[in-house]
């Protein structure tokens, strides 16, 4: 685990190849995606790092529901009872009543090269038996006022209901994996989408990719690959 503070309030956390990030604002705290199942203990540690406790925590913001995103999410659920919010889209994908993520199939398929070797190594000790890993309290964004001044962007692609938060004040946009840095997968750095093979809908989320490239923020935050300012 590593913490990077990117703006006044914001922290960004690097987990098992993947981010999440905390917005401390005072007394409270909001927690944007959770890591894997297996990034939970570092999740909970991360919130007492930046100074606050567990109960500190007033919601939780989900761009996506994939594994990678949510895993901590029942353990904080179980523990502090916050509510957690995400695109009102992608609210049935987080309940699972159905999923769209890389399949086995395609995970195998990764094995013929290095990269993809590795990389599966990693995910599956990540995932530690979470894959049935569901949210049922997720709610929807559309019918809340968001902690911190938080605006969601729709951002379809990726999954159905992926969304993207912007935090204006700091100039800080929270992409999610709608735009990204990087990937094990990926042989580029800097902005990018992931690999075709982890996105339902390709000509949105490439769509998807553009709008956030116009949005007017001075640091992105995403969902894999560091933190860039502009």
């Amino acid at each position: 685990m590593k913490i990077d503070q990117v703006s006044d309030s914001v922290y960004v956390v690097a987990g098992t190849n993947v981010n999440w990030a905390l917005i401390s604002s005072g007394s409270g705290v909001t927690l944007i995606d959770a890591g894997y199942p297996g990034d939970t203990a570092d999740v909970l540690k991360s919130v007492r790092e930046v100074g606050h406790r567990l109960e500190d925590l007033s919601a939780v913001l989900i761009t996506h529901a994939h594994l990678d995103h949510i895993g901590a999410i029942p353990a904080l659920v179980e523990s502090v009872g916050m509510p957690v919010y995400t695109g009102g889209a992608e609210v049935p994908h987080a309940r699972r009543d159905y999923l769209e993520q890389i399949t086995p199939k395609d995970m195998i398929r990764q094995l013929s090269t290095a990269r993809g070797r590795r990389w599966v190594a990693q995910t599956l000790r990540a995932v530690r038996g979470g894959m049935a890993t569901t949210i049922p309290s997720a709610a929807s964004v559309d019918d809340v006022v968001l902690p911190g001044g938080l605006t969601p962007i729709p951002t379809p692609g990726h999954t159905t209901g992926h969304t993207a938060y912007l935090l204006s004040a700091e100039g800080v946009l929270f992409s999610g994996d709608a735009l990204v840095t990087g990937h094990p997968l990926s042989r580029r750095s800097g902005p990018q989408v992931l690999p075709a093979v982890f996105n339902h809908d390709e000509a949105q989320t490439l769509a998807s990719a553009r709008l956030l490239a116009n949005q007017t923020a001075r640091t992105i935050v995403p969902g894999h690959g560091p933190a860039i300012h502009q």
